[in-house]
């Protein structure tokens, strides 16, 4: 269910569609209902959109099929993509129970890959501290990693990183990198200087509370500059930790559009990760509306975006950058530079050319 788009992964699928819709493909959105309502945001640019019900019952987590796979199944959809031969895009591993069947094998099938799924679930159980999220996650990566198989069905696969581009083209062939898409025309980035560091994220991912307790512990608890931390449903742990220092808030459950504020305002978006998989696609909304950015090296190894951040892998050396980049205003010079790199690595038009010419060839 792409919309609202939120977060990464929907925002990928939301403004491809949209880039598509633009070059004039007749969208037909198959979709899985998770608790978010049918939107007319969909509608204004689609063919048509088909709600299907998410098998939720706890019997698919016994199943061989991974739970995100199994939980996504249903005969009705099959049915559907049988009334006729459009190409099929299928967005992530969890849309693929369909990919092997014998009935779509003269298909053209295109896998759109978010991520290699199995090692961002073993990343994610190892964030845990749930022992039972955690045991859900490790036993989801080990079914994930014998699924991925099934992409060996598929016309073609598009990755969404260089990195993800080597895992699969080694293992299946036929990959492309299609870089991820983004509401972004152009760069917004206000000049001057902001008061403040931010970190924003989904709080609830275990990923990103455990770098916001990294920022709060290992890095801003040696300096003075204000952090704000901006995400929905943080742990108990993070709401308790910044209590105990006045330079250090925590913003709850706040609006897209209250973020991209904060995002802009900010003087320095402070975004370390611990998981390497796929692309952060809140590093690409802060480069292209926010001032400075600080990242380690995971968050930006193999993107062509280095250039347009200041990196730093040790929290003492991320307390010194974030001190002295403080210091230093946001240029006209360097926003121009962002804008060059982004156009030429990041373009949405150029990205929905090359799927466009990739779902059609031969036709």
């Amino acid at each position: 269910m792409p919309w609202p788009a939120s977060y990464g992964g929907v925002i990928d699928v939301f403004y491809k569609m949209k880039a598509l819709h633009a070059l004039g493909v007749k969208i037909h959105l198959h979709c899985y209902e998770y608790g978010r309502k049918p939107a007319p945001e969909l509608e204004a640019i689609t063919e048509e959109v088909i709600y299907y019900p998410r098998r939720v019952a706890k019997s698919n987590l016994f199943k061989r099929r991974p739970y995100i796979v199994a939980s996504r199944n249903s005969s009705e959809l099959l049915e559907n993509l049988l009334k006729d031969e459009y190409p099929i895009l299928f967005e992530g591993l969890h849309s693929c129970y369909y990919l092997s069947a014998p009935e779509l094998a003269n298909r053209t099938k295109i896998v759109r890959a978010h991520n290699v799924e199995h090692e961002y679930y073993n990343k994610l159980g190892e964030a845990e501290r749930n022992i039972f999220k955690r045991y859900y996650f490790m036993n989801e990566a080990q079914k994930l990693e014998r699924f991925e198989a099934e992409l060996s069905h598929a016309t073609a696969i598009a990755a969404i990183s260089p990195a993800e581009y080597k895992h699969f083209q080694s293992l299946y062939g036929n990959t492309f990198y299609l870089p991820a898409f983004h509401a972004q025309t152009h760069v917004t980035s206000l000049e001057g200087s902001g008061d403040y560091a931010l970190y924003h994220g989904n709080l609830s991912v275990a990923e990103n509370d455990q770098a916001a307790i990294y920022l709060v512990k290992q890095v801003f608890s040696r300096i003075s500059v204000p952090l704000v931390i901006a995400g929905n449903d943080p742990s108990k742990e993070l709401k308790d930790l910044v209590l105990q220092y006045p330079h250090i808030s925590l913003r709850r459950n706040v609006s897209v559009g209250q973020i991209e504020q904060l995002v802009s305002e900010a003087h320095i978006n402070v975004l370390p990760t611990f998981q390497g998989t796929g692309i952060k696609l809140k590093l690409l909304n802060a480069l292209y509306n926010g001032r400075h950015c600080i990242v380690n090296n995971t968050m930006v190894e193999g993107t062509g975006l280095e250039e347009l951040t200041i990196i730093a892998d040790k929290a003492e050396e991320m307390a010194i950058q974030v001190e002295s980049t403080m210091k230093e205003a946001f240029t006209a010079p360097m926003k121009a530079r962002r804008e060059e790199v982004l156009e030429e690595k990041f373009s949405v038009k150029s990205s929905a050319l090359m799927l466009f010419q990739r779902l059609y060839e031969g036709r």
